[in-house]
């Protein structure tokens, strides 16, 4: 404690790595949420990118720090917190970094199993999605129509996630290169 009966609080390299990536999210989060979407419920999610990158750079604590700290400040910049965005932004963040730790610790124990950034992007998207439908079914909409929207919801996933995946792709080659002075593959 110091003389004014306060804790300093000490961070740590991490702390700050983490929260300059959770900064670069929740900006795409900010920018993205402000462009028009042509249907309703359906967004390319790019800030995905940054927790995918985050998840193959540093590991899946790491990813799920930014992930949370994206929806929740997130949410709070935007004037979404505590409502229906939020609850469905949360449960689409949580399904994902769900799927992503299985499919992450998987890989740890299967090396061959190889699962790159695209695959993690398509699995994180998929999993966002059904997360946020079933939110959406057990919350705000318990009707059977809703169902007639998946196929659409799951093709969108699909398609964003896999260019979110070419973008991580690229995004992690230029990180790993820059850290390792240009000299790696």
């Amino acid at each position: 404690m110091n003389e004014l009966g306060s804790r300093q609080i000490t961070t740590q390299p991490s702390d700050h790595r983490i929260a300059w990536w959770a900064a670069l999210a929740i900006s795409i989060h900010i920018i993205e949420s402000a462009l028009p979407s042509p249907i309703p419920g359906i967004k390319p999610g790019l800030a995905n990118v940054i927790v995918i990158a985050v998840l193959l750079l540093y590991g899946w604590r790491d990813a799920v720090w930014v992930a949370l700290l994206r929806v929740l400040v997130g949410s709070l910049l935007i004037g979404t917190f505590l409502t229906p965005t939020f609850m469905l932004s949360l449960a689409g963040a949580s399904a994902s970094m769900l799927a992503l730790g299985l499919a992450y610790y998987a890989s740890r124990c299967l090396p061959s199993w190889g699962v790159g950034p695209l695959g993690y992007s398509v699995l994180a998207a998929q999993a966002h999605m059904l997360g946020q439908f079933a939110a959406a079914y057990l919350v705000l909409i318990p009707h059977p129509a809703l169902f007639k929207l998946l196929p659409l919801l799951m093709t969108a996933a699909l398609v964003f996630g896999v260019i979110s995946g070419m973008i991580a792709a690229a995004m992690i080659d230029k990180v790993r290169k820059r850290t390792d002075g240009g000299t790696s593959g």
